[in-house]
């Protein structure tokens, strides 16, 4: 039986040879577009957990005949040879779709490529974990009221972590690296540090959040007039407020003064003015903060492009606009023969 992918699986795998495979997507756009020559064909734009895809269907396959009929958002299934063309990169050959029923539909949605749960239960463990007991009911009263929300964001439109559900995994990944650095830097807030790492996006909830049945996403007004640097800011101080901050009213550092210290670390996490941060990393926690999202946004960029991005000559890939270079292929881990 041709093997069921996800996007991202489909683009590891395949290179110059066709390769049969089926993939469950959702379609959101299909747009009709004339060739050079004035013959009619269709874009259709895919999107699952993992990737995006750009397929385009010919006037004359059966592939463009359902895409005449085929309203955008609707879950599909891509059945069909792909391979990898230097021109125009993944493509897919004699392609047939066909809409997903109710079963497949929910299992596509629920997919967890992106909303790990793993990524969800090392974010739990880690606030459990905090000692600051205004930092921890902060963090938990962020989980409990938007955490079905956060679960889905993605991190960005595109570039790294641009899918359902990679906010999660960015910010899971980001508290790993905290752990790590604060162990080598023992003089480090831990506590600050990672709270400053869950929250460093979150206003990305309000900026590129997909609906709950959906991966494409929306631009929200909200987003759009303030971005999620302003959006992160507000929305600690409304749960701030909600918090008894009268229990606490004897703990030092005071309440106010944590508060300011990771109002910060979100207003600088960008690091520099130029890249909309209103202010730039002035404590030991911004400024690690700011270091960790830059390496983990660069990784996942250069790891994705090892197995995504084709080859322009041996062992060099083609070019990632956001770092502007070409990455190499990275050396293997070596292993006993």
């Amino acid at each position: 039986m041709t093997p069921l992918l996800t996007i991202a699986e489909l683009r590891s795998t395949v290179r110059e040879t066709p390769v049969p495979a089926r993939i469950f997507a959702q379609a959101t756009e299909v747009l009709r577009r004339e060739s050079a020559n004035g013959k009619p064909y269709y874009e259709l734009k895919l999107r699952d957990s993992s990737d995006t895809l750009l397929l385009r269907a010919w006037n004359d396959t059966p592939a463009f005949h359902s895409c005449e009929k085929l309203a955008q958002g609707t879950p599909i299934e891509i059945s069909g040879e792909f391979q990898v063309n230097g021109q125009f990169g993944l493509e897919g050959r004699r392609w047939t779709l066909r809409a997903l029923d109710d079963e497949e539909t929910e299992a596509l949605f629920s997919s967890t490529q992106g909303t790990s749960s793993a990524s969800l239960d090392y974010v739990n463990v880690q606030i459990e974990s905090l000692s600051d007991p205004r930092l921890k009911a902060l963090s938990q009263a962020f989980l409990r009221e938007f955490g079905p929300r956060f679960s889905r964001a993605s991190a960005a439109r595109a570039h790294h972590h641009a899918r359902r559900g990679g906010l999660l995994d960015h910010t899971a990944q980001m508290m790993r690296s905290a752990e790590a650095i604060c162990s080598t830097y023992p003089s480090l807030n831990r506590d600050l540090l990672l709270v400053g790492t869950l929250f460093h996006d979150t206003g990305k909830l309000w900026e590129t959040c997909p609906p709950e049945r959906g991966f494409e996403i929306p631009r929200e007004l909200r987003g759009e007039l303030l971005g999620h640097i302003t959006i992160g800011i507000e929305l600690i101080n409304s749960l701030w407020r909600s918090l008894p901050l009268e229990e606490w009213k004897e703990l030092s550092p005071s309440s106010e003064t944590v508060r300011l210290h990771l109002l910060h670390l979100i207003a600088a996490h960008h690091g520099q003015l130029e890249f909309g941060s209103p202010v730039e990393p002035k404590t030991p926690e911004a400024i690690a903060l700011n270091a960790i999202d830059n390496l983990d946004a660069k990784l996942e960029m250069l790891f994705q492009a090892a197995t995504s991005q084709p080859e322009v000559a041996p062992g060099i890939l083609d070019r990632i606009r956001p770092l502007n270079i070409n990455p190499v292929v990275p050396l293997p881990k070596f292993e006993l023969p």
